[in-house]
């Protein structure tokens, strides 16, 4: 392996940029299936080929190196082009969450200030319900696998137009990249460049954009490489969506960096996990909790040992998990890691460490971890619980800060460490178990969100006068959190349903409260500052109403 790491320049870090190794890889294994998606494949030679293609239409349509270019797509080859199309240009890849909608995605929008957006048509009616309220965007391509033809007239395609009081937003189809020449003129971006934007939630207001550059990105593969013992025979297994960077770098830059084959599917499906493992041939895959537990539930059967499966990523770390699903599958190894899209991942488990429930130990190559005092930020000892902070010893290694957010990102980086709002502890060994979020964030089968959004939706409905809206605890197991929020409306017979039903257009799915408790007072300090962990102690009461249940 480390032989493979060596010839490959793996370790030189002048060349972590995503345009140098899908070149790279396009030389040493042109022919090589790369991606299949729905049982179509892109070679590495055909990959370069398409991105080249990719990236002058985008040049074509007004995007510069440096851009931001917000994309907006499920899972599937063209969202694999535009990623890697981008990655040639030079441009930067803002990555939408597909649930998004609403004030979410007016946010998301304005405040990358993307001037060309490239969506699925499936998307395009929410892009119009605000498009009034879109300070920046000038042009939206459209992915539609619908479309036979780029000639096809827009208007007769798509039955509502874009209006908008401050000036016309022109729409085209995406599909028309193919009729440009693969070969660019643009200098491919450094690991020092910006490659992409993600979004996480924030705590008290909206979501930050993670800015990323290049190094971050690729040490998010190596990572994977490493302590997955990749290489270029394996098949990873990918479910998770591209738009979060389990997905995208921990998995299919992972791959690209490898040389190996990725099989993408546009969303995951428990019952046809374990087909699809057999079927492709998978040798790796990553797992969020409810990924994991959804798998598990499904009936035994003839195959559940008879697959090539030999790794599989955890997170959150849970030992009944890892447990139950080396038991069932036969999987030699469960990878236990922690990290957010800000830091990267310093923490992984080691095969020759049995410790139940513990993320790992740091990545200690690449970055530096303590736990302190939150308020103090003096070091803890070995066994207290604390706060998680870290630091990157690799150049660019880490975010570059938080987009048009100065502030947020100084808050941040108290005393020249990343401060992640995570409580956990260290044993004498140095491995880390966590704990609990110190910040009033909210985790729902692997989205983060934002109780601040949430609330703010709420907000809006008729006569609610007070809202807070926290986490309880799931009762799947490894699905991390269900959003509950408290209200106290003008009058006692507010009509909790009309609430709900309201939420349900204003927010994501994965944010939509599954429980709603009408209260005549919420608890709060001396100062009027809401009491929530008194709301998540109190948890599940009998005036909660459960909308799983309704």
């Amino acid at each position: 392996m480390e032989t493979s790491l060596n010839r490959d320049n793996r370790y030189d870090h002048s060349r972590w940029s995503i345009a140098h190794v899908i070149e790279h890889q396009s030389i040493v294994r042109s022919k090589q299936v790369f991606i299949t998606c729905e049982d179509e494949s892109l070679t590495y030679g055909q990959a370069y080929s398409d991105a080249g293609r990719v990236s002058n239409y985008l040049a074509l349509n007004g995007a510069e190196v440096g851009d931001p270019v917000a994309v907006m797509l499920q899972n599937g080859l063209e969202f694999c082009r535009i990623w890697l199309g981008l990655a040639r240009l030079g441009a930067v890849h803002v990555a939408v969450n597909t649930d998004y909608l609403g004030r979410f995605l007016v946010h998301v929008l304005n405040n990358c200030e993307a001037r060309l957006i490239i969506v699925d048509a499936s998307y395009l009616e929410r892009i119009a319900d605000i498009v009034d309220e879109l300070h920046y965007v000038k042009k939206i391509l459209i992915v539609d696998s619908n479309v036979s033809s780029p000639s096809i007239d827009l208007n007769t395609r798509f039955d509502f137009t874009i209006p908008r009081s401050r000036g016309v937003i022109e729409i085209d189809i995406f599909s028309k990249w193919r009729q440009c020449n693969d070969t660019i003129d643009f200098e491919p971006p450094t690991y020092k460049d910006v490659g992409c934007v993600m979004y996480t939630s924030g705590t008290t207001g909206p979501s930050k954009g993670v800015l990323m550059p290049h190094a971050h990105l690729y040490l998010f593969g190596l990572g994977t490489i490493e302590h997955f013992q990749l290489d270029e025979n394996d098949v990873f297994y990918i479910v998770l969506p591209l738009f979060h960077a389990n997905g995208l770098f921990m998995q299919l830059y992972a791959t690209l960096i490898a040389g190996a084959r990725a099989i993408i599917k546009r969303r995951f499906s428990a019952s046809a996990w374990l087909s699809d493992i057999v079927k492709y041939q998978a040798t790796a895959t990553n797992s969020l909790g409810a990924v994991a537990a959804f798998v598990l539930d499904q009936p035994l059967g003839d195959m559940d040992k008879k697959h090539n499966l030999r790794v599989m990523g955890l997170a959150p770390v849970s030992a009944s998990l890892e447990e139950r699903l080396k038991e069932r599958f036969a999987i030699s190894r469960i990878v236990g890691l922690y990290g957010m899209t800000e830091i990267n991942i310093p923490l992984y488990t080691h095969v020759d460490v049995d410790k139940p429930n513990s993320c790992g130990r740091v990545w200690d190559r690449y970055y530096e971890l303590m736990i302190v005092d939150p308020v103090t930020d003096e070091q803890r000892k070995s066994g207290e619980v604390g706060e998680i902070v870290v630091r990157p010893k690799q150049p660019f290694g880490f975010m570059s800060g938080y987009l048009n957010m100065p502030d947020k990102t100084v808050e941040a980086w108290r005393n020249f460490w990343f401060h992640t709002g995570d409580a956990a502890w260290m044993d004498d060994d140095g491995d880390v178990f966590f704990v609990d979020r110190i910040k009033d964030c909210i985790r729902r089968r692997g989205e983060n969100i934002s109780s601040f959004e949430v609330e703010n939706a709420i907000a809006d409905f008729p006569g609610i006068r007070e809202v807070a809206a926290y986490a309880v605890s799931s009762s799947i197991e490894g699905t991390e959190d269900e959003v509950m929020v408290a209200v106290v409306g003008d009058e006692e017979n507010i009509d909790v349903d009309a609430i709900r039903e309201y939420l349900a257009s204003q927010l994501p799915s994965f944010a939509i409260p599954r429980y709603i408790r009408l209260m005549s007072e919420l608890p709060k300090t001396p100062t009027g500052k809401i009491q929530k962990h008194l709301l998540r102690q109190q948890a599940i009461t009998e005036d909660t109403r459960d909308y799983a249940k309704s």
